[in-house]
């Protein structure tokens, strides 16, 4: 018989939007992946590695230039000090480095909390893992958590914690004293923390990333998981980064080794290169995907949509109830893409219990033109909405 906990999950958000999309001919302000084509020069060097290079079996960890890359990186832009020899493995993407430190970490029934909305890979694989979830729910505007929620949250039997931090989808970039609250309780109950920190380049404004792991008390208990995929805007590659002390480590990469086992040597050499030798794009990506934020904002704030802040990510949140529309996001979101032609994400997707269902994602990091298209249809769907708040979109 087939798995319970992966049989009985449905198709995600993101393939039925985007499916939708492709067979509608929708603008796609839906699933996560940028216009721009990514620095020519780190896919040059793909190209050459390719042509050039080694195209066998690398190193189970990884190429030892791509991990002493991701340590100096890191160092560099965070303030870290890691020993790229112990505490650094590559992986086939972030979504693979969750797989190994789940698989890796997690001993059955061991509490784990997580944090509503989430990625939606966190729960199978954690309850695959043998893990027990506790959620903490999150509210917008803010969607913080507090002292309260974390007492409430953390017990003897709480084992670990997963923190998505910038987080997606709700573009926030967790300011110094929650993740200090957070540290706080990690060290009072001996809990490891897992951290999807695959947004940390992609910050903007006034806003910092600060890793969890540099807190105190968190360097031997953090797992720091990185995205090549996400720093340069190459969704399509899936090369990702585990950082963590000798002891997880050891763990981490031998679950990796029977997971994916490696990861192709050329995009590894490539971002090695791109780590060393893109100042300038991790200057000036922010600032260009910042600009795409805004030129959405505006456009659909003119159309009387109610928007939320966004600090990082690809992603801003519309308020339906605050922009005049009285429809659930997953109805909203389905005549948006069947009526209107523009596909989003309903934010009730990424909950599990008690979600929010008032809330749209949509994602900026495309072109100006789509942009603009995108809040022509938008300000349709709203239109349409307002009108006959009550229809559904036709199957």
């Amino acid at each position: 018989m087939p798995n319970a906990i992966f049989s009985s999950l449905p198709t995600t958000i993101f393939e039925e939007m985007s499916g939708l999309a492709r067979a509608t001919g929708a603008v796609n302000l839906g699933q996560g992946f940028p216009d721009d084509p990514g620095p020519e020069a780190v896919r040059a060097k793909a190209a050459e590695a390719v042509m050039t290079g080694y195209n066998q079996y690398p190193p189970m960890a990884g190429l030892p230039e791509l991990r002493q890359a991701v340590a100096d990186h890191y160092g560099r832009h965070q303030g870290l000090d890691l020993d790229w020899a112990t505490e650094v493995t590559v992986t086939s993407g972030a979504t693979e480095a969750l797989a190994a430190s789940f698989f890796a970490l997690i001993e059955p029934g061991d509490e784990v909390i997580v944090f509503q909305p989430f990625y939606d890979a966190y729960l199978p694989l954690i309850r695959r893992a043998g893990g027990t979830v506790k959620l903490v729910n999150l509210a917008p505007p803010h969607w913080r958590f507090d002292r309260a929620m974390l007492e409430a949250a953390f017990s003897e039997r709480t084992r670990f914690v997963v923190l998505n931090n910038p987080v997606n989808p709700t573009g926030v970039v967790l300011p110094d004293e929650d993740l200090a609250l957070l540290a706080e309780f990690c060290v009072a109950h001996d809990a490891v923390a897992i951290c999807d920190e695959v947004w940390e380049q992609v910050v903007f404004g006034n806003a910092r990333h600060r890793p969890l792991i540099a807190f105190p008390g968190m360097r031997e208990r953090t797992v720091k998981i990185g995205s090549a995929g996400k720093m340069f805007g190459l969704t399509g590659w899936k090369v990702g980064y585990l950082c963590a002390a000798p002891a997880l480590t050891h763990s981490l990469a031998r679950a990796h080794q029977f997971l994916t086992f490696t990861t192709p040597p050329n995009l590894q050499a490539a971002v090695a290169w791109g780590l060393e030798n893109s100042a300038d794009w991790f200057r000036d990506m922010p600032r260009g995907l910042e600009r795409s934020r805004d030129r959405l904002t505006e456009g659909l704030k003119r159309e009387g949509f109610a928007v939320l802040p966004s600090q990082g990510t690809y992603f801003l949140n519309v308020d339906l109830a605050g922009s005049g529309i009285a429809q659930g996001d997953r109805d909203f979101c389905l005549r948006a893409v069947k009526e209107a032609g523009v596909a989003a994400i309903p934010v009730s997707a990424f909950y599990e219990a008690d979600p929010v269902t008032t809330i749209a994602r949509l994602c900026f990091s495309k072109g100006d033109a789509t942009l603009d298209e995108g809040v022509t249809r938008l300000a349709r769907a709203r239109e349409l909405s307002i009108k006959a708040p009550h229809a559904t979109a036709p199957a």
